[in-house]
């Protein structure tokens, strides 16, 4: 199967009063790399996140980032400043003696003064709490939601990269029916020139026309290129294969275009006439073009 390594997506989902934000990126790489951005209070499901990314994923740089959120209201707590109490006790008490103020100091001249109660959120140590078995599930559901949608996206573009990978394949295998026949005609035309310039060779030096004729089929053959042929063609089989398969296979295709092009390479060096050149260069050109867009294959 063809899928990009390119892809984003984004999933939000809130359930038992915590909401979990999960963000997914990929780019090209050659093997798969992971990297998990979460805060300090989440670090302890990093590994969970990696494999839930490398089970699904084969190939690319993949950037998560989790951000988690608690809906509810948190838990309070009253803090009074007994010692800024105590101050504004004495003064009291001394305003009385002299007959300032009279009477008690009561809990609404408490709650009156300024800066000795206070009511605030409870402060957890994020570091000594382990993370809740809720908020835990929370995030593997929302990252494997966001994985799922990252693949879903992947799969897309790779529809595109498999057509112009197809029509590409398509162009080569016209190339290697063209070299074919090109090869063949090259060999026959150099066994009629060698046969030629032999019959224009004094007869004394003519030697044994057997021996002669071995070594002009011989010579010839050296430009015989059926191997390379029936490699190529056997490579273009196996390129469906893979690119029709399930598995992933940006690897498997990126070995065959190197093969690929070993054998046109190869073929180059043997092939006769300016024709068969012509189209080596072309095959050349487009396995090249094949590569690059193969750098986009998970």
């Amino acid at each position: 199967m063809i899928r990009s390594m390119t892809g984003f997506a984004a999933v939000s989902r809130e359930a038992g009063g915590e909401q979990v934000n999960v963000t997914v990126k990929s780019v090209n790489h050659r093997f798969l790399d992971v990297v998990v951005k979460m805060p300090h209070a989440l670090a302890g499901l990093d590994g969970r996140v990696r494999t839930l990314a490398q089970q699904r994923l084969t190939r690319g740089r993949v950037e998560i980032s989790i951000g988690a959120e608690v809906t509810t209201p948190p838990a309070r707590e009253v803090v009074i400043d007994e010692a800024l109490l105590d101050q504004v006790a004495a003064a009291l008490g001394a305003a009385r003696a002299r007959g300032i103020v009279s009477g008690p100091l009561t809990p609404g001249d408490v709650l009156r003064m300024p800066q000795v109660l206070e009511i605030r959120s409870r402060a957890a140590d994020p570091a000594a709490a382990p993370v809740p078995a809720t908020l835990s599930e929370l995030v593997d559901a929302v990252v494997g939601d966001a994985l799922e949608a990252l693949i879903t996206m992947r799969a897309t573009e790779g529809r595109y990269l498999s057509a112009d990978l197809d029509t590409r394949m398509t162009t080569l295998a016209g190339f290697v029916a063209v070299l074919e026949r090109e090869a063949a005609d090259g060999q026959t035309r150099l066994e009629a020139r060698l046969r030629a310039r032999i019959a224009e060779l004094p007869s004394d030096l003519q030697g044994d026309p057997a021996s002669i004729a071995q070594e002009v089929v011989r010579f010839a053959a050296r430009s015989d290129v059926d191997e390379e042929i029936v490699r190529l063609r056997s490579h273009l089989d196996h390129w469906r294969s893979l690119a029709d398969g399930p598995e992933a296979c940006g690897r498997k295709l990126d070995f065959l275009v190197q093969e690929m092009n070993r054998e046109v390479n190869t073929i180059g060096s043997k092939v006769e006439g300016a024709r068969g050149t012509e189209v080596v260069i072309a095959a050349k050109a487009e396995l090249e073009r094949v590569k690059e867009q193969v750098q986009n294959v998970e």
